[in-house]
């Protein structure tokens, strides 16, 4: 088996020479690769030690670790705004994009909240009806869904509101045989207005007046007549009072179970080119000539660890190698070691940055600089101008 030639310190070009070749066009990335295979075999022992690697093996971990640092950093991005970005187009990359706090996703949480309450929201009402009968009570909703609600197999209804009331008090507020209130119209025929409109009655008395006019019809109807009302258990529906007679309409309002318990019920359902989870929210690879020195040291540190654990590895595969009169023992252990270390070191530290700049963590900065600042203001000393 031929040997295979170590590192040199002549590295060629790295467009090219990267597995994937995501950044092989980028000049910085082509000027900073040789500089970096350089920067790992030193840190290596090169040249007073072999260095049992290639200058593709060195750019192979420069082209990981410039990755890595993107996806942290971008990570970070997603977790720190998925509540802004769930729902929003996938169809151009986020990258350079400074993503803003917005209500969009709370206010399709609120929207599920106001379709309970019948105020909004993305679930369909619809409307149906049922004949009363005379003498008949109890009516099964369940019956008249499965008949004239156009249901899947499976699906049921949910009333949301029956109208079974009372005529409206303010449809009765002039009836004179109500036995309640004031003789608008003697009074109107005293001032001589006896032939104008019923409205000019509100000129006469105040709005309270009105008011308590409306709840006297309430009460006197809740107490001296049959009260209307209902009970609804199951869709059974059970009316007060027992009609008496056919042919009246009892109106009432429904949604569809499968459409106010479906979880795709919102603005972007059925929409494909949405964010749905953290897997297709639009961040790309990161542009290198864009990283700035501190991402770009990071970028550096993480290269050489990798450069580490991969020679530990070719290492390995021989304990010791036969040396004139001697064995040399491979020093595989240690560099695995130390290059687990760094790189979870580098992953913490890159980490603990990017917690720092949450929202919240620059928030809370700032409100302990304003009440640091305050506070220095308050011991300086006041004039008093007497004047």
């Amino acid at each position: 088996m031929a040997n295979k030639p170590i590192y040199d310190g002549t590295p060629g070009a790295i467009s090219g020479s990267t597995p994937f070749g995501f950044y092989d066009n980028d000049a910085d990335f082509q000027a900073d690769g040789p500089k970096v295979a350089n920067y790992c075999a030193r840190r290596l022992g090169y040249p007073i030690m072999d260095v049992e690697l290639q200058d593709t093996n060195f750019y192979t971990c420069f082209e990981n670790a410039v990755t890595t640092y993107g996806n942290e950093v971008y990570l970070f991005k997603i977790r720190d705004n998925y509540i802004s970005l769930e729902g929003s187009n996938t169809g151009s990359a986020l990258n350079n994009t400074v993503v803003s706090s917005n209500l969009s996703n709370l206010v399709t949480i609120a929207e599920n909240y106001a379709a309970e309450a019948g105020a909004g929201g993305y679930t369909t009402w619809y409307t149906g009806s049922l004949e009363l009968e005379s003498k008949k009570q109890n009516y099964d909703l369940n019956l008249w869904a499965q008949q004239s609600a156009s249901l899947a197999p499976g699906d049921r209804i949910e009333i949301r509101r029956i109208f079974y009331e009372i005529t409206p008090a303010i449809v009765r507020y002039f009836d004179p045989y109500l036995g309640s209130g004031f003789n608008y119209q003697g009074l109107l025929e005293t001032f001589g207005w006896g032939s104008y409109s019923p409205a000019v009655s509100y000129m006469m008395f105040p709005l309270y007046w009105d008011i308590e006019r409306i709840q006297a019809i309430e009460m006197s109807d809740y107490v001296r007549r049959n009260h209307f009302s209902f009970e609804l258990v199951n869709n059974q529906l059970k009316v007060f009072p027992i009609p008496h007679e056919n042919g009246s309409r009892l109106r009432f309002e429904y949604t569809k179970k499968s459409e106010s318990s479906n979880p795709a019920n919102g603005p972007a359902s059925g929409s494909v080119d949405r964010v749905t989870n953290m897997g297709n929210v639009p961040y790309e690879n990161p542009n290198y000539s864009q990283i700035n020195a501190p991402g770009r040291y990071w970028i550096f540190e993480y290269t050489a660890a990798l450069a580490k654990e991969m020679l530990a590895y070719v290492r390995g595969k021989y304990t010791t190698v036969p040396i004139p009169g001697a064995e040399a023992t491979m020093n595989q252990g240690d560099l695995l070691t130390d290059a687990r270390t760094e790189k979870t070191t580098l992953i913490e530290k890159l980490r603990g940055d990017l917690d720092e700049t949450t929202r919240q963590k620059q928030l809370e900065r700032k409100q302990a600089e304003n009440e640091a600042l305050h506070s220095t203001m308050n011991e300086i000393p006041m004039l008093i101008f007497i004047g």
